[in-house]
């Protein structure tokens, strides 16, 4: 473990350190204005923060979206003042009224940051653990956008070149995430991220001695993290030039990633509140606040002061920041000039199109022929990869069972890794056991750009990556989970592996699309009106596949718009509509042929997403469900949840509301009356209460 350097190149003024002592008042000012708030660590964090934004990270404020900048990752969302503070200052368009407004109605500075909401916000971050795990990601997708754009250049000398900066906190580093998310960065060697961990020993409930005790740079050694600390400075607050070396030795550091633990006091430098829980997450209070800017210099009286030569001094960033952009695109350009046939797959994949005739890659199955779904999707995946190299991704180590492996001769790992088909720039990415980190590593890898991610594991299994979905939602982030074992139809693996809740407990999410499809020709319009979404209607989708084969029907395009008449009523208007999802579709097939046998006029709905149904016009899904229609029956092998809205006060569902069992699927299907002879009977009774 390296300890404090001891030389620097920092050039530090004081103009500088009172642009820190800015941002703590600001802090101070913003929180005890609107009553609540997290004041102390956006205090103690604001040299690094300032450190951060204004001497080392390649940015530019007029263009927060520049492909070539460096990313910040606020892991502690919580002290979203260390991040608005210094967007205000460097010029990204946060001004005073905005500090003024924080965690108000329709402010740019809520609670927590969020992505898309306040520009130079990266990520959403607020469940603790999650950004550690994004900047992971982020620095995942460098490394492939690197391959695709660049793979030859020395390290350092390619415009695909760039720093992952995050702040964590003890918060972050004890949450489970964090764990399986660095562990990962460890083993992947991923050199480009810089993470500043905030060692202020305080927790909401006190010191944290009440709960944490291990030596968190020893684990990250253990990890494979290149590890350093540094003391405060004898006045009790940072150390700048020995944080700033740090911070560069980090950078230095290309073959390991870096963590540096920084010891600091929480709401330094208030007389009172410094050192104290009551610092995080409350107001210091009119007195405290007055005491505090009288130890820093600034008139106990004003609110929000911020002095002229401080501000032009800050967004005097702006300025540099558009030279090292012009650099950066200079040295595109000569990129450009020695790689024509790569800076057109460049263009394409940042302006987020598709090849011309992408789609007669994907495959049309043959109807009357039995597959699985989730054998479907892989054949599906390697065809999108022939012709998508921006797509890759992998599984959490159940590939053979999820099929999401594009290129088995080329997976993601790094320099040095003993297997074959080890890759620096590898398709196929190992996650190991770790969906919690799959599934936010997959976010930060979707908010890099430039790549199309996608993650698999057994659908039961979702829960632990629930927290980074529902994330993804709430940022609209086109990521796509491959869920495959949907049901009960895995069989003898039992009740621990079956998903029954887990379909109506995702569709709850709002912005997340559920898709299960029906057969093998519904999962390639599935993966193709995925694949069409991803830039013009970016949103997370789950596609939840099964283990057993299913029946393989004529392909659909309405398959597409969530929910299609699959069979029409003979014999005039249908009596009774039954609706089904994945492998429950044949289930109503079944029923139908039974009930027009019985002279019962019957349609057929399968349903794969109800989502996409939802989006489309009333007079669509009015012409698929007629309201005058009355007699429903939905059948789906989980809880029933979802289809109430669907069935109406006469309708019927058929579904599985327990736990399921270790069996063959088919028994298990019988034994809990998941059958055709239940769908019918299930009609009947509809038919019998719409009076039909």
């Amino acid at each position: 473990m390296s300890t404090k350097p001891t030389t620097t190149d920092l050039e530090w003024t004081d103009l500088d350190q009172r642009a820190v002592d800015t941002a703590r008042v600001l802090a101070m000012d913003s929180v005890q204005k609107v009553g609540n708030g997290h004041p102390g660590t956006a205090m103690s964090l604001a040299p690094a923060a300032y450190l951060l934004f204004q001497k080392l990270m390649r940015h530019d404020p007029s263009d927060a979206g520049w492909a070539g900048r460096d990313r910040f990752v606020l892991s502690p969302g919580h002290t979203s003042l260390t991040l608005y503070v210094q967007l205000y200052l460097a010029g990204f368009g946060l001004e005073l009224d905005d500090l003024r407004s924080f965690r108000t109605w329709g402010s740019k500075t809520p609670g927590h940051p969020e992505f898309g909401h306040t520009t130079g916000v990266e990520t959403t971050t607020g469940p603790l653990g999650q950004g550690i795990a994004n900047a992971v990601g982020m620095a995942m997708a460098a490394r492939y956008e690197r391959g695709l754009f660049d793979p030859e250049a020395p390290e350092g000398a390619s415009p695909f070149d760039h720093t992952i900066w995050a702040i964590v906190s003890d918060g972050d580093l004890e949450e489970g995430i964090s764990a399986e998310a660095s562990s990962l960065a460890g083993h992947q060697k991923l050199g480009s991220i810089v993470a500043l961990y905030d060692d202020n020993h305080i927790s909401i409930e006190g010191d944290t001695a009440t709960a944490l005790s291990e030596d968190v740079l020893k684990r990250y050694e253990a990890y494979g993290w290149h590890v350093q600390r540094i003391e405060q400075s004898e006045s009790g607050d940072f150390d700048i030039h020995a944080l700033h070396a740090a911070l560069k030795a980090a950078q230095a550091e290309t073959e390991r990633p870096s963590i540096i633990a920084a010891r600091t006091i929480i709401a330094w430098p208030a007389p009172n509140a410094q050192n104290t829980e009551a610092s995080h997450g409350s107001a210091l209070g009119a007195d405290e606040v007055a005491a505090t800017k009288r130890v820093l210099g600034f008139d106990p009286e004003q609110h929000f002061a911020v002095d002229t030569d401080v501000i032009n001094h800050t967004r005097a960033l702006v300025e540099r920041g558009r030279e090292a952009h012009a650099a950066w695109d200079k040295k595109l350009q000569e990129w450009r000039n020695a790689n024509s046939e790569r800076a057109t797959l460049f263009d394409r994949i940042t302006a987020g199109e598709l090849p011309e005739g992408w789609e007669s890659a994907l495959p049309v199955f043959e109807p009357g022929k039995d597959v699985a779904t989730r054998k479907a999707s892989g054949q599906v995946l390697k065809a999108l990869g022939g012709v998508l190299p921006e797509l890759w991704g992998g599984s959490a180590d159940l590939a053979g069972s999820n099929n999401t492996t594009i290129d088995a001769s080329s997976s993601f790992l790094p320099k040095g890794n003993p297997l074959p088909e080890a890759d620096p720039y590898g398709r196929t990415i190992h996650f190991g056991i770790r969906e919690h980190a799959m599934g936010s590593t997959m976010n930060g890898i979707a908010l890099h750009g430039n790549t199309r991610v996608y993650g698999g594991t057994f659908l039961v299994f979702s829960d632990y990556m629930r927290p980074a979905v529902r994330l993804a939602a709430l940022m609209k982030l086109p990521v796509t989970y491959v869920w495959t074992h949907d049901s009960i139809g895995l069989g003898e693996d039992g009740p621990t592996h079956q998903p029954v809740e887990h379909l109506s407990v995702l569709r709850a999410i709002p912005g997340l699309n559920v898709v299960r499809p029906a057969d093998a020709n519904e999962t390639a319009i599935a993966w193709r009106e995925i694949t069409r979404r991803h830039t013009a209607n970016p949103a997370p989708h789950g596609l939840a596949l099964t283990r057993q084969n299913v029946p393989t029907y004529e392909a659909d395009e309405n398959a597409a718009k969530g929910g299609y008449v699959l069979f029409e009523a003979e014999g005039g208007q249908p009596r009774v509509i039954l609706i089904g999802t994945g492998s429950e579709v044949q289930l109503a097939v079944e029923a139908r042929e039974q009930l027009q046998a019985a002279g019962i006029p019957t349609r057929v709905v399968s349903m794969p997403s109800v989502e996409w149904f939802e989006e489309q016009d009333k007079g669509y899904r009015e012409t698929v469900l007629p309201p005058s229609v009355k007699a429903r029956v939905a059948v789906e092998a989980g809880i029933g949840l979802t289809w109430y809205r669907y069935v109406g006060e006469a309708g019927r569902i058929v579904s599985l509301e327990h736990f399921g069992a270790s069996a063959d699927y088919k028994v298990l299907f019988r034994e809990f009356g998941l059958t055709a002879e239940a769908v019918v009977t299930a009609a009947r009774e509809s038919l019998a209460d719409a009076g039909r």
